[in-house]
């Protein structure tokens, strides 16, 4: 195998079959000679002791004073930190916000300060369940807290929302009332990726639908040219106004932290591994588990995959000023995850894994297999797309049209209503976003139950609208051609198809690169 620098490889006679996510399966797929694959970095090691690094950084951070100057008697605390979305998988016990808060909640009582709420930054997600939430923050912080000031942030609550201003653009800041109020907002941030953490973190996740709009939607992901560097993303300038005006208002002190690459436990190293460096027992097991996934009924499939614990460990906590400490987690990420990659190809290949952000304990419907493929991975990138402009995305993923009625009931007629009409997002947000955003039983199912905001699918489409402006063709391989053609895109059998399919883009000869993911990389292409 030719090995290029950092950590990108190129096919060739002695290249092994390489892993390749679909969903709730795996594949063992054999490349084309040349093929470019860009693999994650390996895992950093973790901090020798995290409580100590959390200390320190409380002790210590950028661009403030030490929490415990910023906390006195009679103050108002508002602990608000990420839900469910992140990290992917769930970490291992404890979670690193767990140990966070708990210092906090310790150096509060020490202060003197007995006026602490802990709110979920659920901004329009679903509602965390109570064992969801007693998960991350620990059984003795959700036992002393829970249901009077633990709770999910609750964007249609009208009563509890206030509203901070306006930026020099127009955009609304309406945030949660508790924290609008507060003498000190403290954030607590897990950012498993680039585009996660600084101004993203409070200014959108106590945000209402008003605030959300300015952001989340078709013009702005269309300019937002790599999610994952905010100084050339639309929606992150405008979530940077925001935050800055919100912190005019309010004192927010932001605690952030990083992770490493080990997005899986040891048992099943093999899908964190390179493949020619598997053992026999990384051999065995890949072969094992790939023969066996499509022998299981979907309902032990889907409970395989989900119950999956990550063993991340912790590479970094920064703490203070928002800006300051996010330029020092970027640092961070940076370090664990960017590859550097030269030139774009022609092809671009992503196996999509059974997790993201917004199907935990859910099967990822068509919508969010877009948002994924198109959205989010297509935009692992720093510099310019892995893909050239107008070039073929192939993707992995069954693509079934199934939903979870609990988490995703507007999803259900988004697909069957607003893409049976178009899949331009544009048009679809001028026609059905505002009906979606203020349907009363879905902002019902939003408020008392798990469902994810009527609005959500919406959100979901535009995240892919670069990508899908961007490339020239999109094929899915082992994707449900029905529900592919709903989307917009087709579907193919196996790769030499799709690579067959989309040969009147690209040609006969194309360059391909294979996103070797997860763990996660980010490509800095040059």
């Amino acid at each position: 195998m030719a090995v290029r620098p950092g950590f990108v490889l190129e096919v060739d006679e002695r290249t092994p079959p390489l892993l390749v996510h679909q969903g709730e399966g795996l594949l063992l797929e054999q490349f084309p000679l040349g093929t470019r694959v860009v693999y994650p970095p390996e895992s950093l090691p973790g901090l020798p002791d995290v409580n100590a690094a959390i200390a320190d950084a409380l002790e210590h951070p950028h661009g403030s004073e030490p929490l415990r100057d910023l906390l006195f008697p009679g103050m108002k605390l508002t602990i608000a930190f990420d839900d469910l979305s992140i990290p992917l998988p769930r970490m291992r016990r404890p979670d690193i916000r767990q140990r966070v808060i708990e210092q906090v909640l310790t150096l509060a009582a020490e202060q003197g300060v007995d006026d602490v709420h802990l709110i979920v930054a659920t901004a329009l997600h679903r509602r965390m369940t109570a064992a969801e939430i007693e998960y991350v923050v620990g059984e003795r912080v959700f036992r002393s807290f829970w249901p009077d000031n633990l709770y999910n942030h609750d964007a249609e609550d009208r009563d509890n929302l206030t509203h901070i201003g306006l930026t020099d653009h127009g955009e609304d800041v309406e945030i949660n009332r508790r924290a609008a109020e507060s003498d000190l907002v403290v954030y607590v941030n897990v950012n498993l990726v680039a585009m996660d953490g600084g101004h993203k973190s409070a200014a959108i996740g106590l945000a209402s639908y008003n605030s959300l709009r300015h952001h989340h939607n078709s013009h702005t992901m269309l300019h937002s040219k790599s999610f994952m560097d905010h100084t050339r993303s639309a929606m992150h300038s405008s979530a940077w106004r925001m935050g800055r005006l919100l912190n005019q208002h309010v004192r927010v002190f932001n605690i952030e932290t990083t992770v490493n690459n080990q997005a899986f436990p040891e048992k099943y190293g093999f899908l964190t591994r390179r493949e020619w460096e598997w053992s026999r027992k990384d051999q065995a097991m890949a072969y094992a588990t790939t023969a066996a996934l499509p022998k299981l009924p979907s309902r032990q499939r889907h409970r395989f995959f989900q119950g999956i614990v990550a063993d991340y460990q912790v590479t970094g906590v920064n703490a203070g000023e928002t800006e300051a400490t996010h330029e020092k987690t970027l640092e961070a990420v940076h370090r664990q995850q960017l590859v550097e990659v030269e030139g774009q190809s022609d092809v671009l290949v992503v196996g999509l894994p059974f997790l993201g952000p917004y199907n935990v304990d859910s099967v990822m419907n068509p919508i969010l297999a877009t948002c994924m493929g198109l959205g989010y991975f297509f935009n692992m990138y720093r510099g310019r797309p892995l893909v050239r402009h107008k070039g073929a995305m192939i993707l992995y993923h069954p693509v079934t049209p199934e939903f979870t009625q609990l988490h995703h009931p507007s999803y259900v007629d988004f697909y069957e209503e607003v893409l049976a009409e178009s899949t331009d997002p544009a048009t679809i947000e001028a026609k059905f976003e505002k009906q979606y955003a203020t349907d009363p039983w879905y902002v019902h199912l939003y408020r008392t139950s798990h469902a994810y905001h009527g609005v959500h699918p919406f959100y979901m489409w535009y995240w892919a609208t670069h990508g899908m402006d961007h490339v020239g063709d999109v094929v899915w391989v082992g994707g449900d051609r029905r529900a592919c053609a709903r989307l917009g895109f087709r579907a193919a059998s196996t790769l030499a198809d799709a690579l067959e399919m989309v040969s009147g883009t690209v040609g006969r000869a194309p360059s391909i690169t294979y996103l070797h993911s997860p763990p996660h990389a980010i490509a800095d292409v040059r």
